[in-house]
């Protein structure tokens, strides 16, 4: 009887299908620390505990980030693991603060299923959840993943693609945040002197620095998520794939322009919600990263006076500054330099 695991391919998917993932991991005060290693992060609320219990907070909560990449690690070995590429984000919602010394398990639901033409891979879409150790779902949310086939000449599944919202609506954000003493809140200490009010929609906000991609600390970063995906450590496999070398975990890309984002959205503390992402290009070591922002929309909370919401288009880009807002070149096709695009919302100081 065969004991190791090779994953499951394309074909082995069925839609409804329910999987509970290995294995649960408790965040430490050293995860988060080598997270901000990584990143670089400098939001005041997950930096410090005083600044953190001044305005409401229990101590310092986990990065958002961070929870979202550690509850994806724990799919990745039953859905993922025979990835070509992961594809984008739909519908995620953080609905409970995370502090060190919580422990996370995840599970996933199977809710669509498409073969591309090529007839070698196809789509898998998954909603998955992360629970925290008292059966308290902190997180949950829909992906879709490129993931090869075992036999490229089988039969294709029948096509369900699953209807997914554009954007989730401002009124069920903040489960995530506890009521916060906005006048405890101090600008000189998080970095920034601009709060919910003073943000337009259509505003547009270079994040002006630049951070190169170092091939160790991608996967480091990687297995600290104890994401297993082939693609990103295999050089041995991977120099013989379509790129000819290990890919970057799409959510390093996410949490490098999150980081960026600090300079000009300092007071954007919390990640709220994630209405939808798609990873325009591939990123490779010796790739810097670029990011800039844009104000869709801005909301009130119901019932809530201390903070607001801005839906942002979060853009990131390699090997390209940002200062002209790259996007779309003069024929309407995608700039080649774009790798993100992440639209969120994140609740702000009043």
């Amino acid at each position: 009887m065969i004991k190791t695991n090779a994953g499951n391919y394309f074909e082995d998917f069925r839609i409804g299908q329910v999987m509970h993932h290995a294995t649960p991991r408790t965040i430490t005060t050293g995860d988060v620390s080598l997270y901000t290693a990584l990143y670089g992060t400098r939001f005041a609320v997950q930096s410090s505990d005083a600044f953190a219990r001044a305005i409401g907070y229990e101590r310092s909560p986990v990065d958002d980030m961070l929870v979202f990449h550690v509850v994806f690690g724990k799919t990745v070995p039953d859905i993922s693991l025979n990835a070509v590429a992961n594809l984008g984000y739909a519908g995620c919602r953080f609905l409970k603060t995370v502090y060190p010394g919580t422990t996370l398990r995840a599970v996933s639901e199977v809710i669509g299923l498409k073969e591309n033409s090529s007839g070698d891979s196809g789509v898998v879409y998954v909603r998955s959840a992360g629970i925290d150790q008292e059966g308290d779902t902190v997180l949950d949310y829909v992906r879709w993943v490129m993931v090869r086939k075992r036999n490229p000449g089988s039969a294709p599944a029948e096509a369900s693609v699953p209807t997914l919202p554009k954007a989730l609506n401002a009124d069920t954000l903040g489960d995530a945040c506890p009521e916060i003493d906005r006048d405890a809140w101090d600008n000189a200490l998080s970095g920034s002197e601009f709060r919910w009010g003073d943000y337009e929609a259509g505003e547009r906000i270079d994040h002006v620095d630049g951070m190169t991609v170092e091939e160790a600390e991608h996967m480091i970063a990687t297995r600290l998520y104890q994401n297993t995906a082939k693609v990103h450590f295999n050089l041995f496999s991977e120099s013989q794939g379509r790129f000819g070398k290990r890919l970057i975990y799409g959510g390093h890309v996410i949490s490098l322009a999150r980081a960026l984002s600090f300079n000009g959205l300092g007071n954007a503390f919390h990640v709220a919600a994630i209405n939808g992402g798609r990873h325009a290009a591939p990123l490779f070591a010796g790739n810097t990263v670029f990011a800039w922002s844009e104000v869709v929309e801005k909301a009130e909370l119901p019932g809530r006076d201390d903070v607001g919401a801005l839906r942002l288009r979060l853009m990131a880009t390699k090997d390209a500054p940002c200062a002209a807002f790259p996007e779309k070149q003069d024929d309407g096709k995608p700039d080649p330099a774009l790798i993100l695009e992440l639209d969120y919302w994140a609740l702000l100081p009043r």
